[in-house]
């Protein structure tokens, strides 16, 4: 069987990284191989644990190229296609990409978002959930267009709201719904590419 080549972009901590190596390890039949975890933030510790992880990283800061997102983008882009990239993750990756980016990988790259999208596109969707009295919380994989958080919606998963929920516990929730719903949402679209 043929697997992706997979590359996991991350800004922070990377647990959603770690879930996806984790369930990759897991299941020998899992249809991507992460060859590459990029980072936009040389401090983050997700770098580490896709090192204790024997994949290949890059941290590329996008402050070295000031208001250029270009030049940060065709550099990455560059690492990308170095490493033999076929499908990309977003995983906590906080920059809004270009349509130059998106366009070159689109229909191959997914993102994770802590919200029921299309409901709280952007920042803040716990808190914004809590403030709209919502029953109902949760988490979205999505197809990456030159929207923000706007492409096509691979899976999602539901989270209750409970009575006293903060935005801290809401989110805490959520991301266990995430590391559940990431690796499954990528199985997802890694068949729909190796179908084309």
């Amino acid at each position: 069987m043929r697997r992706l080549k997979l590359a996991i972009l991350i800004s922070g901590r990377g647990s959603n990284m770690e879930a996806l190596l984790k369930a990759i390890a897991a299941d020998l039949d899992f249809p991507a191989t992460p060859v590459l975890v990029a980072s936009n933030k040389p401090d983050a510790p997700g770098l580490e644990i896709a090192d204790a992880a024997d994949v290949p990283t890059v941290a590329l800061d996008h402050r070295d190229y000031g208001k250029d997102r270009a030049a940060f983008e065709k550099e990455l882009d560059d690492e990308l296609r170095r490493s033999g990239t076929e499908i990309i993750a977003l995983a906590g990756f906080m920059r809004v990409l270009t349509p130059w980016f998106v366009s070159r990988w689109e229909g191959r790259m997914i993102n994770i978002h802590p919200s029921l999208l299309p409901k709280y596109k952007g920042l803040d969707t716990h808190q914004r959930a809590l403030d709209a009295g919502d029953s109902e919380a949760g988490c979205t994989v999505h197809w990456v267009n030159s929207g923000v958080d706007d492409g096509e919606i691979i899976a999602q998963a539901r989270v209750p709201i409970l009575r006293g929920d903060t935005e801290d516990t809401l989110a805490a929730r959520t991301l266990i719904a995430e590391h559940m719903l990431f690796p499954e949402a990528l199985k997802i679209a890694c068949a729909k590419i190796l179908k084309r």
